[in-house]
C-alpha cells in the first residue's frame, strides 16, 4: 500500500505533461553534456600547455647554463689576452709603450 501511495506522489509531483517534461529534461541533460565535455576538452588543452611550458623551462633552463660557460669562458680569455697586452707594453721601450697607452 505505501508503494502505491508512493507512486502517486511520484506521478503528481510536475503538473505539465510528460511529453514537456521529457524534452525538458532532456535538453537539461544535453547541456550538462555539452558542459561536461567542453570543460574536460578545456583541461586537456592546459594539460597539454602545461607540459609544452615545462619542456621549454627546462630547455631555456639548459641553454641559460651553456651561455653561461660561454660567458665565463669569454671573460676568462678576455683576461689573459688583457694579462699578455699588459705583459707586451712593459716589455716595449718607453717610446712605443706611450704609444700603445694612447690607443
Amino acid at each position: 500500500m505505501d508503494a502505491e501511495k508512493e507512486e502517486k506522489k511520484s506521478e503528481n509531483r510536475y503538473k505539465s505533461p510528460k511529453s514537456k517534461l521529457i524534452r525538458f529534461f532532456e535538453g537539461s541533460r544535453n547541456k550538462w553534456k555539452r558542459k561536461t565535455k567542453d570543460a574536460k576538452y578545456q583541461i586537456k588543452l592546459l594539460r597539454k600547455k602545461l607540459k609544452y611550458l615545462e619542456k621549454n623551462k627546462q630547455e631555456d633552463k639548459k641553454h641559460s647554463k651553456n651561455l653561461e660557460k660561454q660567458l665565463q669562458q669569454m671573460q676568462g680569455k678576455e683576461k689573459r689576452m688583457q694579462n699578455e697586452i699588459d705583459q707586451l707594453k712593459k716589455n716595449f721601450n718607453p717610446g712605443i709603450r706611450r704609444l700603445l697607452e694612447a690607443i
